[in-house]
Parts: C-alpha cells; sequence; structure tokens
C-alpha cells in the first residue's frame, strides 16, 4: 500500500477550540487535510484563544485526535511579556521588516518546527499565514502553499483610515506598506497562494504579479448548523463576533450608533443579542442600549441563533469571508450585510441574503425581514441551499485536497 504524503502544517494560531472566525476555518482544513495526508501540526497559541498553560494542554490533547502529530503549541511572546511587545515594534521600526517577522520569533517554536522536519520530513508543507514569512528559510525544498484569509496589506489600510489618533493611523499605514512589500516579494515565489474569494485572488494577482492561486473558500459545518425546526423570536435579531477583532468591534459600534436606533424607533418590541466575547466594559455600554443584551462568548451559538429573525452583518472593514455568514446560512437565517460584509461569497441580494450600505438602508432591510414573513422564510431556504451544495467543509476540502495533490507533482520551493 502507497504510504499517505506528510503535511507540515504551520498556524499563527492553536484552533482549538474551533469558536472563532480563523481558528474554525483552520481546525477544518486541518481535518479535511487527515483525510488524504499525514498532518504534522506546529503551531503558536493566542492568549485570546488559550488564556493560561492549562487551556493550553487541553487544546493539544484535543487537536491529537484531529491529526496524525501535534507539537506542543508555543504561547506567541510577546502577548505574555509588555517588554518584548515594545521590542517587537522598535525592531520593525529600525530594521524596515514587517512588526509579524518579529511577532512570531520564538526559540521553543523553532525547537518544535526543527524537531518535526528531522522526525517527519514532510512532502508538503501548508503555511496557514503569511505572518509566519519569517519561517520559511527553515523549510525543506518541497511545494509551499500559503492561506491568505485576506490580503492583510489592505486589511491594515482600511482599519488606518478609521484610526485615532494621526501619529496611530500613521503608523499602522506604515506596516501595511511594509507587508505589502512581503505579499509582492514572496507570493510569487511560494507554489500556491491559497485565497478565500476569486475577488481576493485578483487583488493578489495584481498586487504581485506571477502568484500561482486558488480558491478555497470559507467553509460550514452543515451537520452542526442546521435548522432545527424552533420557532424564531419576533423582532429578534443577532449579530455574531467577538469585539477583540477590530472589524467585529466597528461593526457593532456602527450597528449600535447609526442603525439600531433607526430600528428600535420604527419598532420597539425589536431585540437585538450580541453573540462573542468582548470586554466587560464594553458589555455594560452594549447592554445599556434600549433592546440589546450582549451574551458574550458562549460554546454553543446554534440556540441563540435559532431564535434569530434575521442575523445581521453590519463589516466596514474586512476581507476574506465571513463564517458569521456561512454558519447563518447553514442554520436557514435571513441575513441582512453589508457589501464588504459578504464580500467574495455567492451572495444574490434578495435571494438569499439582503445588501446595504448605508444605515437607513440597512436598517429599513432589517425591519423588511423582521415583518414579512414570507421573505424571511425564501431568503432562509435559498441560503441553506447554497450552504450545503457549495460551502459544506466536505466540498471545500475536496477543493484543497485536490489543489494540493496536483503540488506533490510541481515543487517550487521558495529561495
Amino acid at each position: 500500500m502507497t504510504a499517505r504524503p506528510r503535511l507540515l502544517f504551520l498556524a499563527q494560531c492553536f484552533p482549538y477550540p474551533p469558536h472563532s472566525g480563523v481558528a474554525s476555518r483552520t481546525f477544518n482544513i486541518l481535518q479535511q487535510l487527515q483525510v488524504a495526508y499525514d498532518v504534522d501540526l506546529v503551531a503558536f497559541s493566542r492568549a485570546n484563544h488559550q488564556a493560561d498553560r492549562f487551556a493550553r494542554e487541553a487544546a493539544w490533547q484535543g487537536l491529537q485526535q484531529v491529526v496524525a502529530h501535534v507539537a506542543e503549541p508555543t504561547p506567541i511572546p510577546n502577548e505574555r511579556f509588555a517588554l518584548r511587545k515594545l521590542w517587537d515594534h522598535a525592531c520593525s521600526v529600525i530594521s524596515g521588516r514587517a512588526y509579524t517577522y518579529y511577532e512570531f520569533q520564538s526559540r521553543p517554536f523553532a525547537d518544535h518546527l526543527r524537531a518535526a522536519l528531522r522526525a517527519r520530513p514532510p512532502d508538503l508543507v501548508h503555511l496557514d499565514s503569511l505572518d509566519l514569512h519569517g519561517w520559511l528559510p527553515e523549510l525543506p525544498a518541497v511545494p509551499i502553499a500559503c492561506t491568505h484569509h485576506s490580503i492583510e496589506s489592505e486589511l491594515l489600510r482600511l482599519r488606518a483610515s478609521w484610526l485615532t489618533p494621526a501619529v496611530r493611523r500613521r503608523y499602522v499605514l506604515l506596516q501595511a506598506d511594509r507587508l505589502e512589500r512581503v505579499e509582492r516579494e514572496l507570493c510569487p515565489r511560494l507554489t500556491l497562494n491559497v485565497m478565500m474569494s476569486e475577488v481576493d485572488a485578483q487583488r493578489l494577482r495584481a498586487l504581485a504579479p506571477g502568484a500561482a492561486t486558488v480558491v478555497v473558500p470559507n467553509g460550514a459545518d452543515t451537520e452542526y448548523f442546521q435548522p432545527n425546526g424552533a420557532e424564531s423570536v419576533a423582532g429578534r435579531v443577532v449579530f455574531v463576533g467577538p469585539t477583540y477583532s477590530y472589524p467585529n468591534r466597528d461593526a457593532v459600534e456602527f450597528l449600535l450608533q447609526e442603525i439600531w436606533p433607526r430600528v428600535r424607533g420604527a419598532d420597539r418590541s425589536a431585540s437585538l443579542r450580541l453573540i462573542g466575547r468582548n470586554a466587560p466594559e464594553d458589555r455594560a455600554r452594549y447592554d445599556a442600549e434600549p433592546g440589546v443584551t450582549s451574551l458574550g462568548y458562549l460554546p454553543d451559538i446554534r440556540p441563540r441563533l435559532a431564535e434569530a429573525r434575521c442575523c445581521v452583518v453590519p463589516i466596514r472593514i474586512g476581507g476574506g469571508t465571513r463564517l458569521k455568514i456561512l454558519d447563518a446560512w447553514a442554520m436557514g437565517k435571513a441575513v441582512v450585510s453589508t457589501s464588504i460584509g459578504c464580500e467574495g461569497l455567492d451572495a444574490v441580494d434578495g435571494e438569499n441574503i439582503l445588501i446595504r450600505d448605508t444605515p437607513d438602508a440597512i436598517a429599513d432591510a432589517l425591519l423588511q425581514v423582521l415583518r414579512d414573513a414570507r421573505l424571511c422564510a425564501h431568503l432562509g431556504r435559498n441560503a441553506r441551499r447554497l450552504a450545503t451544495e457549495t460551502y459544506s467543509w466536505s466540498v471545500v476540502g475536496q477543493r484543497i485536497r485536490s489543489a494540493y495533490d496536483a503540488l506533490l507533482g510541481r515543487p517550487r520551493a521558495v529561495r
């Protein structure tokens, strides 16, 4: 019997439990790759995913049931030591390198990576973010594929446009320029760049001519997320997303300040539930708004999604594709989103989603769904069909496995 190929998977987060956007994507891609490859995971651990040693150990044990080999997760050094974060920023300013080059430098990670390479030389390497580009010189001359959860330089520029004071905005723009240089220089030399959408693929090819791309969209667990027959709550709107993520935080502020007052002004019975981890002071402020309840982190969001008459995605900053939309679609929920929020998805206004961009238009669309049962059901049915036929993780997994199988015949390593 032919031996299964070995795949080394390097990740900037330890994706267990898979309860946030990037972690969910990474976890499900790991599962799908393990179907055809012996996967060796070497990953960093983020404080907002695993808060302490006990959480890291539990996550480590959990992932050992998913893939063939899992190195002990490495905490990101500058999340543990404030001086290290200042040092990393100083090194970036002085050297001209992107900040992420220094953020992910770690001796324990180097030890785990080198041990994995000695014990199980890979046939293929999956880099789960270009943030880990500093480790490319350590990798062997095998095909290297890199996932781009978004075009990071573009995402930083979008974020900078909303920042104050000016000195902070200028620094973020400086980092955007440095990340763009990394994208321009390295992406054409990678064997493959894995993109979330054709929109992002086109952007990367324009930014880095010669970059080989394949679109492997985000997905949904359509068995886990599915309609359960429960009645939704009249007037109930739901937003999903932790506000430690800046795009989500901006979306919540936009929703509460400019959209929700219009909804409540027209319908006093309307209620909004915010799902996702946020700071206590933010949670208290959100809860003070009329009709708003912040539920914080929930290990299982399905019961609260089932209550929703409509899900809202007022994202103004972002790239990639929104797992929050895919999960809502999988549950057969009507969704109102901005253009940026649903960018890159097979979203058709009036068929499987309502797409609006101004506060008045978003509020009107929410009220329309809340009041029109036929429209709500129409959007939900089409959304569920699209989720199962196009975005099920089994469908997405087949796409990435096919792309990686093809790579094994044409190595082009980074030098």
